[in-house]
């Protein structure tokens, strides 16, 4: 059976195998110049790599899919994620630091914007929902909040917005001595969490409605 041949290259007559050290060497020299980046350089540069692919196994499918990897690299990076022996992963993400070394100048910057849209997503998405939590619990709270938020947010459905809020004042168990020596904590029925989609739907535009609210999730 014969072998699939390597693929590489030919320089003053000797063989380059693809992803040899000989090859990054070269890589290396094309980057930087005859000279050649410092012993230092290079550690920084293959340090920030290496952190670089392990960011990668956290990035969404949707943004990994618009940065067309390798297959190696991709192959590579679900193997990580399999991999739950600590020496293997080890290897593994060995493996992916130097196949990220083999990337192009510019792949390496579409996959440092990918993870840092991914980044702003992530802190944008979180403050909309402290936000919209703040809210809904003023507005049960203060008949003040609920002319606050309609003077800002007039396009709200006003009329359900006054039932969700009756109804989850309602619901709430009154914080008197009895209450609190019998254990009770407040009820968040139905209306608690629909007023929170409301005023996050609100706040949002329209989107992520549908997601839940963590602290809603039993009633």
């Amino acid at each position: 059976m014969s072998r699939k041949p390597t693929k590489g290259y030919f320089v003053r007559g000797q063989f380059v195998a693809e992803g040899s050290e000989l090859d990054l060497e070269f890589k290396r020299e094309l980057k930087f110049g005859l000279e050649g980046p410092s012993r230092t350089e290079l550690k920084r540069e293959s340090t920030e790599l290496q952190v670089l692919g392990t960011q990668l196994l956290t990035l969404r499918r949707d943004l990994m899919e618009g940065l067309a990897l390798p297959d190696k690299l991709v192959e590579g990076l679900a193997e990580a994620k399999r991999i739950t022996n600590f020496e293997g992963k080890r290897r593994q993400m060995q493996f992916i630091g130097k196949q990220m070394r083999l990337l192009r100048p510019e792949t390496l910057q579409a996959v440092r914007e990918a993870l840092d849209i991914q980044r702003l997503g992530s802190a944008k998405d979180t403050q909309a929902l402290h936000l919209a939590e703040a809210w809904r619990d003023r507005l049960i709270a203060d008949d003040a909040a609920v002319g606050e938020w309609i003077e800002h947010h007039p396009q709200t459905d006003i009329q359900q917005l006054r039932a969700l809020v009756r109804q989850a004042r309602k619901d709430a168990v009154p914080e008197t001595n009895a209450a609190v020596s019998q254990g009770l904590a407040p009820r968040q029925g139905r209306a608690y969490r629909e007023l929170f989609k409301l005023v996050r739907s609100v706040l949002t535009g329209g989107q992520s409605d549908e997601t839940p609210d963590e602290e809603t999730e039993d009633e």
